[in-house]
């Protein structure tokens, strides 16, 4: 074998000693580790091929709050609009008395907000009885109301002049909402979607 100039024999064979002797005691010191090591990857590698069990989502918890009635571009919309003023109370629905006193109802929140030269927008959600909701419908209907059923959701509307009167009843909820010159975009689908469904 040739030998390569300026290399001494005498200092590569202690340290070529030196490293195998590093690399035994290393390969020692880690070989506790293997098993765990050959787990980890076994593990993360099934659990890649796994599928993954549905977890049910918390049911949406109905809106109760006039915050919460709102999605957030609508509440945005509201807050900023001209002269905007919010009031949060528990009246019964402003339209259609005769309704309201078939229904029967027990009222969670009513948010009325008024806007500029008389404008305003209010709504009311209730909880009514299953018999309160179908005579609620019934007299709606009676007093001139276009009711329909969407999904589950009875709805019925009235436009006289610049009032349009919305009412939604779902469940044991019944949105009521009253827009008087002031229609901002899918109001009553959005309020009665919160109150229903918290979404």
């Amino acid at each position: 074998m040739a030998r390569i100039g300026g290399r001494s024999l005498w200092l590569a064979w202690p340290a070529g000693i030196f490293c195998a002797a590093a690399v035994a005691a290393l390969g020692v010191l880690a070989a506790p580790g293997i098993p765990t090591a050959v787990s980890f990857v076994g593990d993360t590698l099934r659990a890649t091929t796994d599928t993954p069990t549905p977890t049910a989502a918390p049911p949406a918890e109905p809106a109760g709050d006039c915050r919460h009635l709102y999605s957030q571009p609508l509440w945005s919309s509201m807050v900023w609009s001209p002269d905007a003023l919010l009031w949060q109370r528990r009246t019964a629905p402003l339209s259609t008395p005769e309704a309201v006193a078939a229904a029967g109802p027990t009222v969670v929140v009513t948010c009325h907000w008024r806007g500029v030269a008389g404008r305003f927008v209010e709504t009311t959600v209730s909880t009514v009885t299953a018999e309160g909701a179908a005579a609620a419908q019934a007299t709606l209907a009676a007093q001139g109301f276009a009711c329909a059923d969407d999904g589950g959701t009875a709805h019925c509307e009235r436009t006289t002049g610049d009032v349009l009167e919305v009412h939604d009843l779902r469940g044991d909820r019944w949105v009521s909402s009253t827009l008087t010159g002031w229609m901002p975009d899918g109001y009553a689908a959005i309020v009665a979607s919160h109150a229903f469904f918290g979404e």
